[in-house]
C-alpha cells in the first residue's frame, strides 16, 4: 500500500490528485469542528468532557461524523443522511420498476439516479437535523449533564429553523466535497470521508483506554489493544479478499471466416457479499426503540425493559438480538443486490456456460445454490466481527462504539482495499510496460 502511495506522488497527474484529495480532507476537518449558530459552545463542551466514554444512543452516529454531531457543528450530520439515501435508493431500485429500468439504461439512467439520492439526501438531512435541534433543546442529547438544558439558550422559532437550514446546508457541502473527491481527485469519495471521519476518532479513544489503565500507567492496555486491533484488522483483509470464482466458458462462433468467443472467465462471489451495509441496518434497527424509549414519559414495563435490555451493548439480549439482524439483513441484502436469473440469462444470451452445468434455469439454480452456501459464513463473520471486538474491550474500559468495534474495521479496512486498488489501476494505465520492456 505505501508503494502504491510513493509511486503515485512520483506520477504529477496522480500527485495532483492525492494533494486535491488531502486539501478536501483539510476542509472537511475544520468544518467539523465550527459551531453553528445559537449553541452555547462552553456548556457543549462541558457536557462531551461529562459523558466521556459514554456517547449513548448517538455515538454510533457521533462516530460516523467524526465527533462533529456531539459538538452540534456545521457539518453534524456528516455523511450519514447520504448513506442512508444511497441505500435507500439501491432498495427501492429492486421495487420500483422506473427506478430499475433507469438503473439499465447505463450511465444517464446511473445520473438520473445519483440526482434521486442528492435530493432523498437533504430531505433526510432536514429531518435528522430538526430531530438534532430538538434533542438539544430539551436536553436529551446528553443526559445526565447539568448543563444539557442550556445548550441552545434561545429557543425561539427563528433559530431554531436556522440551525436546521446551517446543519443540512452542512450535510449538502459535505456531500459536494465528496463528489469532488470523487470527479478531480482519487475517487471513491464518500468512502474517504465517511473514512476519515471514523480515523479521526483513532487518537482520542485510544488515549483515553491508557488513561483510563492501571496496568505500567496504562501502557500494558494500551499495547494489548494495538495488538488486538491489528490482529483484527488482518483478519477483515483476509476474508474481505477471498472469494468463490465460478468458472464461465464462452462457446466458439463462427462468423464469416473468423472465430469469436472460445475464452474462459469466472464470476467471482465474495465471501461477504453484503459488505457493511447489514451491520449498518442492524445498528439503526436497534436504535429505535431506545430513541423512542428515551423520548417517551412516565416509567412503564416497555420502557424500563427496554432500557434495562436494548440500551447497553454488553447485555446478552442486546448481543443475541444484534447478530441475528446482522445475519438475517445479510441474506437479506445480497438477496435484492444480486439475481441469478438475470446473471444466468445475461451469460445464455452471449453464449456462455458454467463447465458441467446447462444453461438457462439450472444455472440460475446452480449459482442461487452457490450463493447461500458462502452467505452464511460471511454473514456469521460479520456478526462474528461486529460483536466480539467490542465484548474483548471492553473489560479496558471501551464503548461499544470504540475504533477497533467492528462496524469501524469494516469500512476502514474496505475503503483502504478499495482506495488501494483504485490508486494502482490508476497507476497501470499511465506505466502500462506492455509485452517488452
Amino acid at each position: 500500500m505505501l508503494t502504491a502511495f510513493a509511486r503515485a506522488f512520483k506520477t504529477p497527474d496522480l500527485r495532483k490528485k492525492l494533494l486535491f484529495t488531502f486539501g478536501i480532507i483539510v476542509v472537511y476537518r475544520i468544518g467539523t469542528h465550527i459551531p453553528i449558530p445559537g449553541v452555547d459552545y462552553q456548556n457543549v463542551q462541558t457536557c462531551i468532557d461529562v459523558a466521556k466514554g459514554n456517547q449513548g444512543l448517538f455515538g454510533l452516529v457521533n462516530m460516523f461524523s467524526g465527533g462533529a454531531l456531539l459538538q452540534i457543528t456545521i457539518f453534524a450530520l456528516g455523511i450519514m443522511p447520504y448513506i442512508t439515501a444511497s441505500i435507500i435508493l439501491q432498495l427501492l431500485t429492486v421495487v420500483i420498476p422506473r427506478l430499475e429500468a433507469l438503473k439499465k439504461e447505463g450511465q444517464a439512467g446511473t445520473a438520473k439516479i445519483t440526482q434521486y439520492t442528492r435530493y432523498l439526501t437533504v430531505a433526510l438531512a432536514i429531518l435528522q437535523g430538526t430531530g438534532l435541534v430538538a434533542t438539544a433543546r430539551s436536553g436529551a442529547l446528553f443526559s445526565g449533564c447539568p448543563v444539557a438544558s442550556e445548550i441552545v439558550p434561545d429557543q425561539s422559532i427563528f433559530i431554531t429553523v436556522t440551525m436546521v437550514i446551517v446543519m443540512t446546508a452542512g450535510t449538502a457541502v459535505v456531500m459536494w466535497l465528496g463528489e469532488l473527491i470523487t470527479d478531480r481527485g482519487i475517487g471513491n469519495g464518500m468512502s474517504i470521508l465517511m473514512f476519515i471521519s471514523i480515523a479521526a476518532t483513532f487518537p482520542a479513544a485510544l488515549w483515553a483506554i491508557k488513561e483510563q489503565g492501571s496496568l505500567a500507567d496504562g501502557w500494558i492496555e494500551f499495547g494489548v489493544v494495538i495488538l488486538v486491533g491489528l490482529f483484527m484488522i488482518g483478519l477483515v483483509v483476509f476474508v474481505e479478499q477471498a472469494q468463490r470464482r465460478i468458472p464461465v466458458q464462452y462457446a466458439k462462433r463462427m462468423i464469416g471466416r473468423r472465430s469469436y468467443g472460445g475464452t474462459s472467465t469466472y464470476i467471482p462471489l465474495k465471501v461477504n457479499q453484503a459488505g457493511i451495509i447489514p451491520v449498518i441496518f442492524a445498528s439503526s434497527l436497534l436504535y429505535i426503540p431506545a430513541l423512542i424509549a428515551q423520548f417517551s414519559s412516565g416509567n412503564s414495563s416497555w420502557k424500563t425493559w427496554i432500557e434495562a435490555h436494548l440500551v447497553q451493548g454488553d447485555d446478552p439480549i442486546y448481543i443475541a438480538l444484534y447478530f441475528l439482524l446482522i445475519v438475517f439483513f445479510a441474506f437479506f441484502y445480497v438477496a435484492i443486490t444480486f439475481n441469478p436469473e438475470e446473471v444466468a440469462d445475461n451469460m445464455k444470451k452471449y453464449g456462455g456456460f458454467i463447465p458441467g452445468i446447462r444453461a438457462g434455469r439450472p444455472t440460475a439454480e446452480y449459482l442461487s445454490y452457490v450463493l447461500n452456501r458462502i452467505t452464511w459464513p460471511g454473514s456469521l463473520y460479520l456478526g462474528l466481527i461486529a460483536l466480539v471486538p467490542t465484548m474483548a474491550l471492553a473489560g479496558f474500559g471501551a464503548n461499544q462504539n470504540f475504533p477497533f468495534g467492528g462496524t469501524s474495521i469494516l469500512i476502514i479496512v474496505g475503503v483502504g482495499l478499495e482506495t488501494v486498488k483504485q490508486i494502482e489501476s490508476q497507476l497501470q494505465q499511465r506505466n502500462y510496460e506492455g509485452f517488452l520492456r
